[in-house]
């Protein structure tokens, strides 16, 4: 077992991130007696560098995270913490305490992921009327549908030059899958898990 590594203050920094969307959620500090607490508890407990007490996150205000796996990195002076968040992670009320872009652009990233995952859920929860998402959710056959139709689309661009077209319907093929997972309550942790069960497979 690897021997973590704590600052000279007896810390050691965690970065919290979704285990579904891998969006990072917050940095918090560590020190050994939270560090127990998280493997104990199964919940994550950090050290409070202003207020110089444990805490576990969500105590007050409900937003508890559920830990699927912790891992270090190889200086073992860092936690990457995977979580199941319930509510918003950040203090202000948002799903991450990432959210004001400094420089470059995210809309060429995964970022867009987990906030039209957010907004799939929200349309299931909070129907509004004329919303194409909740027209998918509301029947079955067009749903299922419309998944293959993106397939289909995606697989015949696929065959031809056409770059856009390519990316366009590679584009729509995700967000109708996102919306069948929700209509079906699919886990997608068990598709990741049934994933990873075959590519350990694959090596033997």
């Amino acid at each position: 077992m690897t021997t973590l590594k704590y600052n000279s203050d007896g810390l050691i920094p965690a970065i919290v991130q979704d285990a579904e969307t891998n969006e990072v959620l917050m940095l918090a500090y560590a020190n050994e007696e939270s560090y127990e607490k998280m493997i104990q508890t199964g919940r994550t407990h950090f050290y409070s560098r202003s207020r110089q007490q444990l805490w576990m996150k969500g105590e007050t205000s409900g937003n508890v995270q559920d830990i699927v796996s912790i891992q270090t990195d190889c200086d073992a002076d860092t936690l990457l913490v995977r979580v199941r968040q319930t509510g918003n992670a950040c203090h202000l009320d948002r799903p991450s305490c990432f959210e004001e872009v400094l420089h470059g652009d995210t809309a060429s990233t995964a970022e867009i992921i987990p906030r039209l995952k957010r907004i799939i859920r929200d349309r299931k929860e909070h129907p509004v009327e004329g919303s194409y998402t909740n027209k998918l959710l509301n029947d079955e056959d067009l749903v299922l549908k419309k998944v293959v139709e993106e397939a289909g689309e995606l697989a015949i661009a696929g065959k031809g030059n056409d770059r856009s077209a390519q990316i366009w319907e590679a584009a729509d093929l995700i967000y109708h899958q996102m919306v069948l997972f929700e209509y079906l309550g699919l886990p997608v942790s068990e598709v990741y898990r049934k994933l990873s069960q075959r590519h350990r497979g694959s090596k033997k």
